[in-house]
C-alpha cells in the first residue's frame, strides 16, 4: 500500500496527474491534494476523478494507470 496524490495544476492536455508518494516527480506541496492509501494506483487515479475528472497516472511512478 502507499499514500497517492493528485496535481492540482492540469497539464497542458488537462489530466491532472496521479502520483505514488515515492515518485520523483511529485508536484510542489503547493500544487497537490492528498488522496489516501491504496492498494494500487488504480484506486487513486479513481478518487481523484472525484474531483478532477480527467485524472491520470503519472507515466513514472503509474504508469499501469497512464493512459495517452
Amino acid at each position: 500500500m502507499e499514500s497517492y496524490y493528485v496535481n492540482t495544476q492540469a497539464q497542458l492536455n488537462g489530466d491532472h496527474e496521479v502520483h505514488a508518494s515515492s515518485c520523483i516527480f511529485m508536484p510542489s506541496l503547493s500544487n497537490r491534494k492528498y488522496l489516501g492509501v491504496f492498494l494500487s494506483c488504480a484506486d487513486a487515479v479513481k478518487e481523484a476523478k472525484k474531483t478532477y475528472p480527467k485524472s491520470n497516472g503519472c507515466y513514472f511512478c503509474c504508469n499501469v494507470c497512464h493512459t495517452s
